[in-house]
């Protein structure tokens, strides 16, 4: 099997919200968007991959609060000044930034339907910061 691209797709309760958030608040640049005014998607550009956001939950018969399944990873250059921006923004941060025993500065925060989304930033001495190959 070839894998020639891939997204996250996230089927929210309020898909305008959802797209306010990723579009106003984290600044993820729009890739593409599609359908009628009336069930548009919005696919994002996110880092080396894409989060589309489309439909709703009824379109996928979910319903309630995120079920834990999905997390979104996203790498930031200074998780400080991230957190500042965010915070200017009016986004509760549910698990503030922290060195992780794996070496990397992590810091959580959750889309409008509770999706949580980890904020990392990798340290310059860290292994993922050096090429492996030898």
């Amino acid at each position: 099997m070839e894998i020639l691209s891939s997204r996250i797709l996230l089927r929210p309760r309020d898909p305008e919200a959802s797209r306010r958030f990723y579009r106003d608040v984290l600044g993820l640049a729009v890739y593409r968007e599609f359908g009628p005014p009336e069930h548009r998607g919005t696919v994002f550009f996110l880092g080396g991959g894409f989060l589309e956001v489309s439909g709703g939950r009824e379109a996928d018969g979910a319903a309630g609060d995120a079920d834990g399944a999905v997390r979104l990873w996203l790498q930031v250059r200074d998780l400080a000044a991230t957190a500042r921006e965010l915070r200017d923004a009016g986004v509760t941060i549910t698990r503030e930034p922290r060195t992780e025993f794996w070496g990397l500065v992590e810091m959580w925060i959750a889309d409008p339907d509770g999706v949580p989304i980890v904020l990392v930033e990798i340290p310059e001495d860290h292994p993922l910061r050096r090429d492996q190959r030898g």
